[in-house]
């Protein structure tokens, strides 16, 4: 009942058994006639359904890999006293403690909670080369089943045993968890219709035919509904689902939902967030840059007591090169406090010995400073500025009410992101960058990377709303991000895509992840919903076009002898009315099969405007499914006669 084109079919193909059968038994002439379009309707129901299989079985082979990576896991878990304890993967709770260290598996999807580590994730993203996972930052989330290839991790458990991405991947890779989609349902609720509508088609025949003293046999009206119906696309139907989640995963993205796929396919803005996604995310610092009366050194040392606590990447960088080119020793004070970054405040720093120290965003370190007035240097507005426009991103140091310097990081974008941006401008599709940064530096990322527009010192409610306006405005907003702060906007969006070197929470706020970490994945990403849109149509096209032929076919062997100027309509010339019969159900039945690389495959997109789009597919699948039928059912007539079937 799943398919019901399909299965109407099996019911027909029943009735006309039982009557081979009988047929058969009473040893009736139009046994070998009945038993072979028995045969052909059999055929029909077996290519709609090996249709599907074959869609089915080509992500088996990746879903038996994945399985491999988490059996037999064992984890060693911390106790609340410290120690630790050997316990099977399995059974692990959220909230659980991991050590794990250089040639383990990591037991299960969590976020590093201390160390750094070079991690093995080729099992999942097929990609060779190790990746950094560290703490803090957007690079803290860690996949089950992965190996530590260096150092040591702690790890805490995030997902429950059976929930972890592997688990999801294997089960939308088998089709454990495919729902149909709004379009699909709407589809098969139009195939069910027709199928209804040519089910009352036969039987009025039926009745015409008695009427005008026509003998019309069941096994014919049989062949007549089955010939008539959408089989074509009903049997096609489910393998273009399959295969289209199937492409997703063979460019390695995981969708959780074959709605987001469709509307992929829709899309007309695309949301990126820079940090990690349009540029590399692991801002180093360059330079630091003083005020007049402050030496270099002084904001170096200022620098690094405001990243005594900062764990992230930037953080970690600034201490580097003040204490390896700035040659500034690591302070050994005692912390008062503690203020980590947040997006709200977008400063961080330390309290100490009575002093406050902080470095931070300009806007956010001037209030700070108490500089917003117009005190501040006109040095430091200078300094900023020509950070801004190389495209770096300066940061702001002070000592209380005191602004000492800035902080020169240097960002760097991703090769080749210009082109591909320019393609999914090309596909209509307008990008638009959003970053926390101030407008200067946005605007020279912006103009690096190639973007349409740019949305700067974006909080994440700044995110929120921008998507709630385009959605107020009727368009389909994708979203790009791989942070903590990215996740509100990514469940946001209509299609959200988190990249797999992100945190745990945008991976699971997205209906999507991408194992290759790369922004302008989109464009396949789009691509397939676009194709898996274009194939239904077209398919579904095709499978009502070839109908006519059917008529010309059928129509012309049920009433000939009753009225043979019914005869004019046999234009193909077929040789009887028997054969006729036969070689439209036996079309209908190969047709299927002779489709189904293309529904695997799907309908080739080439960036184009709608209009365009739509008469191609038109003049291809609507023309051609309208000859194509004349054609094949005249190849299988010669061929039925040559071999004398009926």
């Amino acid at each position: 009942m799943r398919n019901p084109v399909i299965f109407v079919t099996e019911i027909v193909a029943a009735v006309v058994t039982i009557f081979f059968i009988r047929d058969l038994l009473a040893h009736n002439g139009t046994a070998v006639f009945s038993g072979q379009i028995a045969a052909w309707l059999w055929f029909t129901v077996l290519f709609a359904t090996f249709a599907e299989a074959v869609a089915e079985g080509r992500g088996r082979a990746q879903a038996d890999s994945l399985k491999r990576t988490r059996s037999d896991l064992s984890a060693r878990r911390l106790t609340s006293d410290g120690k630790e304890e050997s316990i099977a993967a399995t059974m692990l709770k959220v909230g659980d403690i991991v050590i794990v260290d250089a040639g383990e598996l990591i037991p299960g999807d969590g976020e590093v909670m201390e160390g750094v580590a070079s991690v093995n994730e080729s099992a999942i993203t097929g990609e060779s080369a190790p990746v950094i996972r560290e703490s803090g930052g957007d690079r803290s989330a860690v996949t089950g089943g992965t190996q530590v290839l260096s150092d040591q991790l702690k790890i805490r458990i995030t997902t429950p045993p059976g929930a972890s991405f592997v688990d999801r991947m294997i089960a939308l890779i088998e089709g454990a968890e495919r729902q149909k989609t709004p379009n699909e349902i709407a589809l098969s609720i139009l195939l069910s219709g027709l199928t209804l509508v040519f089910l009352i088609v036969v039987v009025t025949v039926w009745g015409l035919a008695g009427y005008s003293g026509t003998l019309v046999s069941i096994t014919v009206l049989a062949a007549l509904l089955v010939t008539l119906i959408p089989t074509t696309i009903g049997g096609l139907l489910s393998a273009i689902g399959i295969a289209g989640m199937d492409r997703l995963v063979r460019f390695n993205v995981i969708a959780t939902s074959g709605r987001a796929v469709e509307a992929a396919g829709d899309v007309d803005t695309l949301l990126l967030d820079k940090t990690g996604t349009i540029t590399f995310g692991n801002r180093m610092a360059a330079d630091f840059i003083p005020v007049p009366g402050v030496t270099a050194e002084q904001v170096a040392e200022a620098a690094l007591l405001a990243s005594l606590s900062d764990e992230t990447p930037e953080g970690r960088s600034i201490a580097a090169l003040a204490t390896g080119e700035f040659g500034i020793a690591s302070p050994k004070v005692t912390v008062d406090a503690v203020v980590p970054f947040s997006a709200q405040t977008r400063l961080s720093g330390v309290d100490t010995n009575g002093k406050s120290f902080r470095k931070g965003a300009i806007d956010a370190i001037l209030k700070f400073a108490n500089a917003t007035d117009g005190k501040a240097p006109a040095e430091f507005h200078q300094a900023v500025d020509r950070i801004a426009r190389t495209g770096g991103t300066p940061l702001g140091v002070a000592e209380g009410n005191r602004l000492l310097g800035v902080i020169h990081l240097k960002d760097v974008v991703k090769p080749g992101i210009k082109e591909r941006f320019a393609a999914l401008r090309a596909m209509g599709i307008r990008t638009v960058m959003v970053t926390g940064d101030n407008p200067v530096t946005a605007a020279a990322i912006a103009s690096e990377a190639g973007v349409d527009d740019f949305l700067a010192e974006a909080t994440p409610e700044d995110k929120l709303d921008y998507i709630r306006r385009e959605q107020k405005g009727g368009r389909l907003i994708a979203m790009c991000g791989d942070g903590t702060n990215d996740a509100p906007a990514l469940a946001q969006a209509d299609v959200g895509v988190a990249m797999q070197t992100g945190t745990q929470a945008a991976r699971e706020a997205a209906n999507m992840v991408d194992l290759d970490s790369s922004p302008t994945k989109l464009i396949e990403i789009v691509e397939i919903g676009k194709q898996l849109l274009m194939t239904r149509g077209s398919l579904t096209t095709f499978s009502i076009a070839n109908d006519v032929a059917k008529y010309f076919a059928i129509i012309p062997a049920l009433f000939v002898t009753t009225y043979p100027a019914l005869g004019t309509l046999n234009i193909m010339a077929l040789s009887s009315p028997q054969s006729a019969i036969l070689s439209a159900v036996i079309f209908n039945a190969l047709i299927i099969i002779a489709l189904i690389p293309l529904a695997l495959k799907g309908v080739a997109y080439r960036p184009a405007a709608a209009a365009s789009l739509l008469r191609r597919n038109l003049l291809v699948y609507g023309l051609g499914g309208l000859l194509l039928p004349f054609a094949g059912i005249k190849v299988i007539d010669i061929a039925v006669s040559a071999l004398h079937l009926v």
